[in-house]
Formats: C-alpha cells, sequence, structure tokens
C-alpha cells in the first residue's frame, strides 16, 4: 500500500474525494512521519497532533454527510508562522513576540479552511523573516541550511511531513528554501495573494505563495488563497482564474525561452553556469541567450533600500524595544534603512518601475519565460541562509516566478531552475513550468 505522505497534494485531495482513504488516515501518515524526521530536520515550531486529527475527522464527517466540499478538504497545508492562525500561536519567529495569539486567521488560512484544508501546524521562520536563522535543516543533508526565510516550510515538504505549505518572500524567501530542499516552490505576481493577516514587511516586496511537490499541487493552492482581498490595498479585483486547468493544457507550438544571464552571473558558483549553460544547450531552438543589459545592476541596490526603508516603517518599532531579544542581523537591518535618503528611497521604486517595464517588453517581443537559477548554487553548509540574489531582481519587479527541482549540483543536492513570467501571467508561467517539466524528462 502506498504510504499516504508520499501524496502531492492532488492525489491526497482526489483519495479523499473518493473515499479511497480518510483525512484522518491521510493526516495520521503525515504525523508519524513527522515523527520519524522532525527531532533531526525542525520544520516546526508549533504542533497539536490532536487538533489536526480534529480537524480531519471533521472533514470526513463533511464528506460523509453529503455537504460540499472544498478542492483542498482533508489535506494537511503547513503554515510559515509569520501568518496568522487563531488556533495556534504566531510569534514570528521571534523572542520578542512570545506567546503571540491571533485573534483572527489570515485570509490565506481563512481561504485553505474554506477549502477543506487541515491546518497541520506552524512551520519555522527566520527572525521576522530576516536572516537570522531558526532551527530547521535541510533534509538532504542536515549538515547544511534549508534556507530562509520559509525555512520550515520547505523542509516539511522535502521531508515528505506535508504535501504542501505557505511560505512568504520578500527577497528570496521562497524561492531560495524551495530551491535548496528540492521541492517546488512558487510566488506569484506581486498583488496575486493577499498578505491581510501576514506580519508586514515591505509592502512594495511582499508576497505569500505555496511550496509543494509539483506543479499541480502549486496551481491547486494558488487557486485557493489567491484573489481581491479587501485588506490589501495591492490584489485586485480580477475574475477567477483556473491556474490548475490552464497549467495541465497542452501547448500549441513550443514556448519560446529566454535564458538570462543577469549583471550578477559571476555570483553563481562554476558548477551551476556549467549546469544552466549545458541546460539551454539542451533546449535548443526553445531557448535562446540574453544578457541583461549593465543597467539592471541598480536592481540589487535598489531592493535592498526598499525592504531596509519599508521594514524600519513597519518593524523599527520592535527592534528599538526589544532590546536583547532582537538579533544583531535583524538591528543593523534597521540602522541600513534608517540610512537611506528619501531620496534614494524614491529613486529605488522608480528603478523598480522602470526595470519591471522594460522586462515587460522583453516578453512581449522576445519570449515567454525567462530561466535563470534559484541560487547562486547547492545548499551551504551551516546555518546561514544563503545568498538571496538570483531571487532579488523578480521580487523588486514583482514578477511570477517558480523555482523546479530538476537539476542536481555537488554531492547530488538539488539545484532548482527558476522560471520567470510576464506581471499578471501567473497561469501562463505555471503552463510554461509544465512545458518545461515534461521536455526535460521525456
Amino acid at each position: 500500500m502506498t504510504d499516504l505522505s508520499t501524496l502531492t497534494a492532488a492525489q491526497a485531495a482526489a483519495g479523499v474525494a473518493a473515499g479511497t482513504f480518510s483525512s484522518e488516515e491521510l493526516t495520521t501518515a503525515c504525523l508519524e512521519r513527522m515523527a520519524q524526521t522532525e527531532q533531526a530536520v525542525g520544520a516546526f515550531v508549533f504542533l497539536d497532533a490532536e487538533h489536526a486529527l480534529a480537524q480531519a475527522r471533521d472533514c470526513d464527517a463533511r464528506r460523509l454527510s453529503g455537504q460540499p466540499v472544498g478542492p483542498l478538504n482533508g489535506v494537511p497545508v503547513a503554515v510559515k508562522d509569520l501568518i496568522d492562525t487563531a488556533d495556534y500561536p504566531t510569534e514570528y519567529g521571534s523572542r520578542y513576540f512570545a506567546g503571540r495569539r491571533p485573534r483572527n486567521d489570515a485570509t490565506v488560512v481563512s481561504r485553505l479552511r474554506a477549502a477543506g484544508a487541515v491546518i497541520l501546524g506552524k512551520t519555522v521562520t527566520t527572525e521576522m523573516a530576516y536572516f537570522h536563522p531558526g532551527k530547521t535543516r535541510n533534509p538532504h543533508d542536515l549538515t547544511r541550511t534549508p534556507g530562509g526565510s520559509s525555512s520550515g516550510s520547505a523542509a516539511a515538504v522535502a521531508a515528505g511531513m506535508v504535501p504542501a505549505a505557505l511560505g512568504t518572500q520578500t527577497n528570496g524567501s521562497i524561492i531560495r528554501p524551495a530551491a535548496f530542499c528540492g521541492v517546488f516552490g512558487m510566488k506569484g505576481s506581486h498583488g496575486l495573494v493577499p498578505r491581510t493577516g501576514t506580519l508586514p514587511l515591505s509592502r512594495s516586496l511582499d508576497h505569500i505563495g505555496p511550496m509543494a511537490r509539483s506543479i499541480e499541487d502549486i496551481a491547486l493552492v494558488l487557486d485557493v488563497i489567491a484573489g481581491h482581498d479587501a485588506g490589501d490595498p495591492d490584489t485586485r479585483p480580477i475574475g477567477a482564474r483556473n491556474f490548475r486547468s490552464t497549467a495541465a493544457e497542452p501547448l500549441g507550438l513550443a514556448p519560446r525561452l529566454a535564458f538570462v544571464r543577469t549583471p550578477i552571473w559571476d555570483k553563481a558558483d562554476a558548477d551551476t553556469r556549467d549546469a544552466f549553460e549545458a541546460l539551454a544547450a539542451e533546449l535548443g531552438g526553445d531557448c535562446f541567450t540574453y544578457d541583461l543589459p549593465e543597467s539592471y545592476a541598480a536592481g540589487w541596490d535598489a531592493q535592498k533600500a526598499i525592504m531596509a526603508v519599508e521594514m524600519v516603517h513597519n518593524l523599527g518599532r520592535y527592534a528599538e524595544e526589544g532590546g536583547d531579544l532582537i538579533s544583531p542581523q535583524f538591528n543593523a537591518l534597521m540602522a541600513d534603512g534608517r540610512a537611506v535618503s528619501a531620496a534614494a528611497y524614491l529613486d529605488a521604486l522608480e528603478d523598480a518601475r522602470a526595470m519591471r517595464e522594460a522586462l515587460g517588453e522583453l516578453f512581449e517581443q522576445a519570449c515567454t519565460a525567462i530561466i535563470t537559477p534559484a541560487t547562486v548554487g547547492v545548499a551551504p553548509v551551516g546555518q546561514a541562509t544563503g545568498d538571496p540574489s538570483f531571487c532579488s531582481l523578480w521580487s523588486l519587479t514583482g514578477l511570477p516566478a517558480i523555482t523546479l527541482p530538476l537539476l542536481t549540483g555537488e554531492n547530488g543536492l538539488p539545484l532548482g531552475v527558476q522560471l520567470v513570467g510576464a506581471m499578471g501571467d501567473d497561469a501562463r508561467l505555471l503552463r510554461t513550468a509544465n512545458w518545461l517539466v515534461s521536455r526535460l524528462s521525456g
């Protein structure tokens, strides 16, 4: 019999819906897998097995009574400890917020519950989603980082504890840990998923997105959590999109991929550069190489300036009040943010707008998606969360990005392939990602 903890979210949802197994059996399998791996990996910060099983039994009861059920009915999902949950503490990975109990769910959590998901527990985040690491280790090699700041979510999916999880990204905090841990992870277009009820770091840069075991899973979760919310002014009242069905659509013509080398291309290690050059060559006529102009080099400083200033605005008072409860890394960021002038901040916002528009022209005129490394290399040894440089430009411009566990590097460790799409073209990006996975596995 198949170990239920190994199923994708889509397979799990289908099995529960068909009555092949119950949500209680599925959740039990995840908890048993957690009992085997959690002590070593340390993906969770809050977990209540009985509460999770009670949710699962409720899901089973709704299905058996003939009530309408949602697309994730009975499927366990983990939630990063930056996102409010009314039934679990939300402490933002910070000693300063120890014991914090939200009264309400974040919008994305409410939507998961409405779709029938079992909220399995809260996963480890770095301190207020910055660089000070948590306890989590990489399931592929416990001496290595899982990345950050959504470290627990990526590790939980990779270790088989849960089929899907939510993370957040302001710089590289979904894509990098998903790539290091060898799972699928996506940050949609800025404003696609509402952030209401999530610790605000940077309104200009913050995203919420799923990590999972397949592109179908990513699309399934996005179908549930995406869409307008009055609490998040950056979301838009756009008609419903079926990401899952669009992702599965066959392509009449092969997409045109641009293998993009940014001005920081040399930051990638030699193995990563070689692997991506070989990947572009293997794709042949479906891919062309494009070197971003040197004018894009300003993007990394712009991302840092915007993030630092907006995090001071949102979180600076906690650093001032927290004393020894706040890490030196976080205090250093606050100092950086206060040192940025108003003119430099506005210039950075203008750089982001100009680069977003220029990249939009690249998509319109030349390519379906950009292909680029997700990280500078495989997960490094130690607790440091790794270099987010290969995510920064796409966070700055708000473009949708997905990492695919298609390559391996040193010691067979995962090396993520990042695809970036046009602004608002999330469904097409998922379809292109499906094509690429099939192309390389076929």
